[in-house]
């Protein structure tokens, strides 16, 4: 856990629901913070798992009595054995006989956990549709819980949570306090996920729907339905990579779909392939994928449809890498990838992991509406793709877009350095402004790049050493190519795409 993390666990609520005698037990035990989970075997010892070790309370066997005592004291079972604790995350899941009776309990203590979000903020405020991607127990629903809570609390945002056994919002009614203002809609079971995610668009209206392992057709067919209504969609789904996602004909669809395209002989041999290729089919859903390898490790694919044509190609591919240093700041580095997933070449230097963080944060602008519709905003934002997000503390925005009455009228908080305005409050007119703020990024992004090949001249003049830019578009290259010309050093295209980037030679 780093140092931006905090767990609550409310053990106390949990104690109450379990026999008196184990209650007891567990209360004065040393390892209680600690605990994961409380097994009740009818005729054998009562157990408590705790993160490092097994330990049983004592050799009496446990009783039929100590299992209704439990069944009494919380809600009804599911249709999956599952129960829980109002407004916790606690699970008791039971396990019956043949005859339907009851004969098992495994009771596990469930923690939110808060802070966890810190090492993809940024991404998950740039308003895209976001796949957390992992095999079970790494984290993906801890930070999906808290994606609901930052979401709706910090940016107002309507945000609707599709909750299957109540794995985000516990048990109960009344959802847990970590998914914040988010509204909850429960998931009868497993096989109606797909249902209540297109329920929760079409009679709630949200602006974020929030999802926990997509892993039927069904369901990736309702992911794409919501993206394509202008929903931002935030979820997870089980698998180690992406590449794994890719193999899933299930689940194929959220990254586009794989297909066999014959192609012509000309093009087989300017490929240098067979004449059957696989190739994209659509879209992806989601426009970012995040792995989550370890709890605090992750792996991040800013462009899906790149990344999944570039693998369906066999070009190496990059990820950033993020994690927590011994400080606990997020420390991001950029690691290409063979296809098969396996991490190789060298992290950046410290520099050039510095730049990285630089533009990682400057990736996400903050946008302070004033007098127009937020509803406008938001559209114009997606559907013209420009990475920004949306605030209402003034302290915090990078940029005003106001209505131009209101700019007139003074309602543009002094601490704003820029505003742009819009003569009325259509979408239009504020679809327009966004265009030309994303101009304006783009520009910002040139003179990142023409400052960095400036530097590198002088570096490789001074120090006589060879010097490699980050990756660029081949027109960003062409620009920084014609500027180290003019101080007559010599320079070369090196790498594959999205990697090709200018390498600088001493003279």
């Amino acid at each position: 856990m780093t140092r931006h993390e905090t767990i609550q666990a409310d053990l106390d609520r949990f104690l109450k629901v379990l026999p008196d005698r184990a209650a007891d037990w567990l209360e004065t035990h040393e390892q209680l913070e600690d605990l994961k989970e409380v097994v009740i075997d009818l005729g054998r010892p009562i157990g408590a798992r705790f993160v490092r070790n097994y330990q049983v309370m004592d050799e009496n066997p446990a009783l039929r009595a100590d299992i209704d005592t439990v069944t009494s004291r919380i809600g009804d079972f599911d249709r999956d054995n599952r129960s829980g604790i109002e407004q916790t995350l606690h699970r008791i899941s039971a396990i019956r006989n043949r005859h339907g009776e009851i004969i098992g309990l495994t009771c596990r203590v469930g923690r939110a956990v808060y802070g966890t979000l810190e090492i993809i903020r940024d991404i998950i405020e740039s308003g895209f549709n976001i796949l957390l991607l992992g095999p079970p127990g790494v984290g993906k629903t801890t930070k999906l819980r808290e994606v609901a809570r930052v979401l709706a609390d910090e940016f107002d945002r309507r945000v609707v949570v599709v909750d299957t056994n109540n794995e985000i919002g516990g048990g109960g009614d009344v959802p847990h306090p970590a998914i914040g203002r988010a509204r909850r809609m429960q998931v009868p079971h497993d096989r109606a996920q797909y249902e209540v995610m297109i329920e929760a668009v079409e009679n709630h209206m949200p602006q974020v729907v929030v999802v926990d392992e997509i892993g039927t057709e069904h369901e990736a067919e309702a992911a794409r339905t919501i993206a394509e209504r202008g929903v931002q969609l935030i979820a997870t789904a089980h698998g180690n990579d992406l590449e794994n996602l890719m193999a899933n004909p299930t689940l194929s669809d959220l990254v586009g779909g794989i297909q066999a395209v014959v192609i012509s002989d000309e093009e087989a041999r300017r490929r240098g392939t067979q004449k059957t290729v696989l190739e994209r089919q659509a879209p992806p859903t989601f426009d970012i994928i995040v792995e989550i390898q370890a709890i605090n490790k992750l792996a991040i694919h800013h462009d899906v449809a790149e990344t999944v044509d570039s693998i369906l190609q066999g070009r190496p591919i990059t990820a950033e890498m993020r994690e927590f240093d011994e400080g606990g700041e997020v420390v991001a580095t950029e690691r290409s990838v063979s296809p098969g997933g396996q991490v190789g070449g060298e992290e950046t230097d410290p520099l050039e992991s510095e730049i990285r963080q630089a533009e990682s944060r400057s990736r996400v602008m903050r946008l302070l509406p004033v007098g127009i519709s937020r509803d406008h905003l938001e559209r114009a934002l997606r559907e013209r793709r420009v990475p920004a997000t949306i605030t209402q503390k003034p302290e915090e925005a990078d940029v005003a877009i106001a209505l131009e009455r209101a700019a007139e009228l003074g309602r543009v908080p002094d601490e704003i350095i820029a505003t742009m305005t819009v003569p009325t409050n259509t979408f239009d007119e504020i679809a327009d402004v966004v265009e030309e703020l994303a101009e304006e990024q783009n520009t910002a992004r040139e003179d990142f790049a023409l400052r960095e090949a400036a530097e590198a001249v002088d570096r490789v003049l001074a120090e006589d050493v060879p010097v490699e830019l980050l990756p660029q578009s081949a027109y960003v290259r062409r620009l920084q190519r014609e500027l180290i010309s003019r101080r007559n050093v010599p320079s070369r295209t090196v790498g594959e795409e999205p990697r090709r980037r200018v390498k600088l030679l001493p003279p």
